[in-house]
């Protein structure tokens, strides 16, 4: 994880969703796990669930994120 803590991966995931353009994805949370993130919330697209995701995945891209948003 070339230096970075869980815990300062997991800080800029949540601020990346929390600073989104997307207002959709700025309401959601990220939690850290033992080997990864959890990404959790509700949001109204599988689009807006794959973005999170994606979104996440950039700044954690060795860490394992699970995606468990719900579309509603």
């Amino acid at each position: 994880m070339s230096g970075q803590s869980t815990l300062e991966i997991h800080l800029r995931a949540q601020s990346a969703l929390s600073n989104s353009t997307v207002y959709a994805l700025r309401e959601l949370t990220v939690e850290p796990l033992d080997d990864g993130l959890l990404i959790s919330g509700s949001v109204c697209s599988f689009y807006h669930k794959q973005l999170a995701q994606e979104t996440v995945r950039a700044v954690a891209p060795a860490m394992e994120v699970i995606n468990s948003v719900r579309v509603d």
